[in-house]
């Protein structure tokens, strides 16, 4: 922009240019952000200040983001551009089935705010992410684990067999999957868990928000189908609120039987013995991250 221009917009006053460069967000034009700071105005240098710090969390958002494409980085130069993300949500609560979900981003995607969902705690952003993946993504799915597989499976096992159902769901062959913390049986693809995925990988930080909102949308539906369980509040947590509706008002079909307070309620006795690892049920061999 020309010295002319940037001279024309400080003869407007500052409620007009921060209407247009904060209210709006407008992109700032080259040279004002300077020419704000050393105008005289209180007002002008209080906009420069919150342009300034705009700038500064915009620019370390974008740092943020390209951390968190590390293993997708990795895995695009190697010619592997089909890279899904894997993540679930619902292994803890007492109600409903395991959501998993997968996702393949575009090659360098990125998506202001898009974190591990467990971060992200206001439901409208969570809402406003999953719908910007569904639209941007090149492919995304959700599978899911019914409250009986749940109890013959064990909740370890269950949430794998979810996470093997979302990548099947894809519609196509991933080239490589990046798994939050486990490896999945007779997955389609190689795969690597990555420890704190969902912390670590964008990819799956995605599939961990479109599992987390699909769920979410599940439990409020069935707390209009089972009313005076708070289930679209809690989401089947075991909060005291749901344990106390458990014990009040009974145990329903969407309960966990495995799980201790849903077997307390019943009379059962708690299950002994160790859970049965992975290995136990599945011939899983972890696949090193691939190499060319």
């Amino acid at each position: 922009m020309s010295a002319e221009s940037v001279q024309a917009l400080l003869e407007c006053s500052v409620t007009e240019l921060t209407g247009r460069f904060v209210t709006q967000a407008q992109p700032v034009p080259q040279g004002l952000l300077e020419a704000l700071e050393a105008d005289p105005r209180q007002g002008a240098q209080t906009l420069a200040r919150k342009l300034r710090s705009r700038q500064e969390k915009n620019r370390a958002e974008g740092q943020r983001l390209r951390h968190l494409l590390k293993f997708e980085t990795e895995l695009w130069e190697q010619g592997l551009l089909k890279v899904a993300g894997v993540d679930e949500a619902g292994m803890a609560p007492l109600a409903g089935p395991v959501v998993a979900a997968a996702a393949i981003l575009p090659r360098g995607y990125k998506l202001k705010g898009l974190d591990d969902s467990k971060k992200i705690l206001d439901p409208d952003k969570r809402e406003a992410l999953a719908e910007a993946l569904k639209r941007d993504v090149v492919a995304w799915a959700v599978g899911r684990a019914e409250v009986e597989e749940i109890d013959q499976l064990n909740i370890y096992h269950a949430g794998l067999l979810a996470m093997r159902r979302a990548v099947e769901g894809l519609g196509l062959t991933p080239d490589y999957v990046l798994v939050d913390a486990r490896t999945i049986p007779q997955c389609p693809a190689p795969q690597r868990g990555i420890i704190k995925g969902d912390s670590l990988s964008l990819s799956i930080a995605a599939a961990s928000v479109l599992a987390k909102t699909t769920r979410d949308r599940l439990m409020a539906q069935l707390d209009a189908q089972y009313p005076g369980y708070g289930l679209a509040a809690h989401k089947g947590y075991p909060t005291a609120q749901h344990v106390q509706a458990i014990q009040a008002l009974g145990v329903l079909p969407i309960h966990r039987r495995s799980f201790g307070p849903v077997r307390e309620a019943l009379g059962l006795a708690q299950p002994s013995g160790p859970v049965p690892m992975q290995s136990e049920l599945f011939a899983a061999t972890p696949a090193p991250m691939a190499k060319r």
